[in-house]
């Protein structure tokens, strides 16, 4: 005898309204008919996401949605993307077409197809494109010049959508961003549990992937970053995992739907040397500059200005680096630094639902010593606020001590950004004397070869 089952019905994954990603559509209509565009040739996955909801990492390969200047659409992608966009996005197949993936075939082939079918057959037709994205390489991009060439006159627009409409969050955006940043405090806890002397690297990694896992979240754009011992200088992820020893730097995400909320924080093991305490302290007052210059109305130049003048007039310009942070928000790989940075001369002007990352990063180079916060922020009517809920402490105790005073609420997100059966494990939160481990300790460092020799 055969059961019958019945599956379950189709039902598209997404995470806003079409209501919302209508709004956001007509806002780029409203973009393009002030720069005079008669269409748009996406590439960025970043703008697929924010427009539609298509979620793949399938733009490794050639892909682009062509949005013509009636709101109309069309996606050209592989055949293994084509149920990706049904699922995941509002677009139905009569608006995928897909390219050929033959060893000979041109990726870009389809392009002055879709062009013609909306009456883009001239020079005069300026068609706006994002040539700094993944999917559109420098191979690639010549190829796509060449299939366009007389049929219209494309228009560098890389950062149009990013700046004057994904950087400033909607409230749906920001319920994700706070659920993110609630993950990424949940993981920095349970990863600090572990990160006791002598523990393997790679039981701390288990507890960052893990919880953000648990809570039914995403892998980052980029990797998390977590390095001891002499590599806690590093702000780069480097295959290779050993013993902690001395002192602990993560940054990590936590993410939801794609929505990225970071944190950052150096955390002494076995003591604290004199170096490191000062530093800290410096690393606390460049925090609080950069969070009172970001505010709307300003340049976000003047937040790298705060930092960077914290360090130079307390002995700390050589440690210090040249940028403090970046836009946040739904990204893919390889980056989730998403446009723009705190650099100098940045003149893009603060509003509120903007969000950022500000990391505060010194390291000595003489002693490989480190010592970095971070938090992602959110910009407000009259200044900014952290959405990570922990103090910045020192030692892994005093971290743990603060989660217990956190309530799940203070975050603000919604049972909206909560998945059926999703479960992140806690974590047993008694752990001795919260001031244990901060204590006065000294490295002889007097034939110590640094990795900046």
């Amino acid at each position: 005898m055969v059961i019958t089952k019945k599956p379950q019905p189709f039902k598209k994954a997404l995470y806003f309204s079409e209501e919302e990603f209508q709004e956001r559509r007509q806002r780029a209509l409203e973009l393009m008919k002030r720069e005079n565009l008669d269409g748009f040739l996406m590439t960025k996955q970043e703008s697929l996401y924010y427009f539609t909801g298509f979620d793949t990492f399938g733009y490794v390969f050639f892909q682009a949605m062509y949005f013509h200047s009636d709101g109309s659409l069309r996606l050209i992608t592989r055949a293994p993307d084509l149920r990706q966009a049904l699922y995941t996005s509002i677009l139905a197949q009569k608006d995928v077409m897909i390219r050929s993936d033959d060893a000979s075939a041109n990726p870009v082939s389809l392009v002055p197809q879709v062009l013609k079918e909306f009456g883009i057959n001239s020079p005069s037709k300026r068609i706006g494109y994002e040539p700094n994205s993944c999917t559109l390489n420098h191979q690639t991009g010549k190829l796509l010049e060449g299939a366009v060439s007389g049929l219209c006159t494309l228009v560098d627009h890389s950062t149009l959508f990013g700046r004057e409409l994904r950087i400033v969050k909607s409230e749906t955006e920001m319920r994700k961003i706070r659920k993110a940043a609630y993950l990424a405090d949940f993981a920095l806890v349970r990863t600090l549990k572990v990160a006791k002397p002598g523990a393997y690297e790679g039981d701390l990694w288990r507890e960052i992937v893990g919880t953000v896992y648990e809570g039914g979240g995403d892998d980052p754009a980029n990797e998390n970053i977590l390095v001891s011992g002499n590599k806690a200088v590093l702000t780069r992820y480097s295959t290779g995992k050993a013993k902690i020893d001395r002192q602990v730097t993560l940054e990590h995400a936590g993410v939801y739907k794609h929505y990225h909320a970071c944190l950052m924080r150096t955390v002494h093991i076995g003591g604290v040397s004199k170096l490191a305490r000062r530093m800290f302290e410096i690393n606390i007052l460049q925090m609080k500059a950069s969070m009172d210059a970001l505010k709307p109305g300003r340049e976000i130049g003047d937040v790298f200005e705060a930092y960077a003048r914290v360090a130079d007039e307390n002995g700390f310009k050589e440690q210090r680096l040249d940028a403090c942070g970046y836009s946040m928000g739904a990204t893919f790989s390889p980056t989730w630094m998403d446009f723009p940075m705190f650099v100098r001369g940045q003149n893009v002007v603060a509003k509120p639902g903007m969000v950022f990352f500000i990391h505060i990063i010194l390291m000595d180079k003489a002693t490989d010593t480190a010592s970095s916060i971070g938090q992602t922020v959110e910009v407000t009517q009259d200044g900014c606020v952290s959405l990570s809920k922990l103090p910045f402490c020192i030692t892994r105790k005093q971290t743990i001590a603060a989660w217990k005073k956190i309530r799940k609420e203070e975050y603000g997100f919604t049972a909206e950004e909560e998945d059926d059966g999703e479960h992140i494990q806690d974590v047993e939160l008694s752990d001795g004397e919260v001031d244990e481990e901060d204590y006065d300790i000294e490295y002889d460092f007097s034939d110590y070869t640094p990795s900046a020799t």
